[in-house]
């Protein structure tokens, strides 16, 4: 098992780690905002919400936004995670319906049709990000960035429909709505924001440019799924990759994590090699290209130090104490 995963991070050393001078003001900023728009309230959630060092991880994928830009961004990472808890270990996961109508009401602010004050925090907080988002930002851009959104939230209800039947997905279709399910388009759409950039519509349909982002988003959510394996073993989740792999092939864990880390080696190597052709096209979007650079490798180092993926080994009587219901629920606060 050593060999592929060894293999797999030395394959990343082609990517240079970065890391933004702001990190330190964003996790300030991060911390008042979350207090500010009612996320985060009782002590256990506060806690490993600090833990999960959020303000770092936008620095590292993001290293040269300007300050107020890394703070946005911060707030949508702290945003994202706190709405996929409740997606994957929270009732939302487990129940398609509510889960519909819940998606609905953050529709409904990206589409300008406001969020009820009384209403839930990630609805009431998505209000506050999207205008602050949206300044400069083009009419192209939201248009995309909505479907992206949109994507997603069609993703957890087929992972909450999948939990409800107890279907394990075939890799095939695991794959496809992995880069959805962990918004990973939605947080490569940020690159745009934090470097004001915009990338034409001819260009981010043509090819080689839509599958090098593919690769991205594959690399993305497949390291993702080998440093989350032992939290959402816990959890009794089975929307992982090393999961997928070793029910549809038949295999011990341990093997389907070296078949994974091997998958993530080549899909690393297939993102390096189309850069120069993209490149040599497209120079004016280098700052989108040096973004996912950033993304792969901030990402890899962020999951491998996290505390994230590790708290829910440390209560196995209840695994998701840490949720906030709040978020979902003002009545609950």
């Amino acid at each position: 098992m050593t060999g592929p995963v060894t293999r797999m991070v030395e394959a990343f050393e082609a990517i240079a780690p970065e890391c933004n001078p702001h990190a330190d003001a964003a996790t300030a900023h991060l911390n008042r905002w979350v207090g500010e728009q009612g996320l985060i309230g009782r002590a256990a959630a506060r806690e490993r919400f600090d833990r999960a060092a959020f303000g770092w991880f936008a620095a590292i994928t993001y290293p040269t936004a300007s300050e107020r830009d890394l703070g946005l961004v911060a707030d949508w990472f702290a945003w994202l995670f706190l709405l996929d808890d409740q997606l994957d270990d929270g009732v939302l996961g487990r129940d398609p319906e509510r889960t519909h109508q819940f998606l609905g009401a953050l529709f409904g602010v990206l589409e300008g049709k406001g969020a009820d004050p009384a209403g839930p925090s990630i609805v009431t907080s998505l209000a506050d990000l999207w205008d602050r988002t949206t300044e400069t930002a083009s009419e192209a851009w939201r248009r995309r960035f909505v479907e992206h959104v949109v994507a997603g939230g069609l993703a957890a209800g087929w992972e909450s429909a999948n939990r409800v039947s107890g279907t394990i997905p075939g890799e095939a279709d695991y794959v496809e709505k992995r880069r959805h399910t962990g918004a990973i388009y939605v947080c490569f759409d940020l690159i745009e924001i934090a470097e004001h950039l915009d990338v034409p519509a001819e260009v981010y349909d043509s090819e080689p440019f839509a599958e090098a982002v593919r690769a991205a988003c594959d690399v993305v959510g497949w390291t993702n799924d080998l440093y989350s394996l032992d939290k959402e073993t816990a959890l009794g989740e089975y929307h992982n990759l090393v999961t997928v792999v070793q029910h549809a092939r038949g295999i011990g864990q341990t093997e389907a994590i070296g078949v994974v880390a091997e998958r993530i080696t080549r899909r690393l190597r297939e993102y390096l090699a189309a850069e120069p052709l993209i490149r040599k096209r497209h120079k004016e979007i280098e700052p989108y290209l040096a973004g996912l650079r950033s993304w792969m490798r901030g990402n890899l180092d962020w999951s491998a130090s996290t505390r994230r993926y590790r708290e829910a080994l440390h209560d196995t009587e209840n695994p998701a104490s840490y949720l906030e219901p709040a978020l979902i629920d003002r009545s609950a606060a």
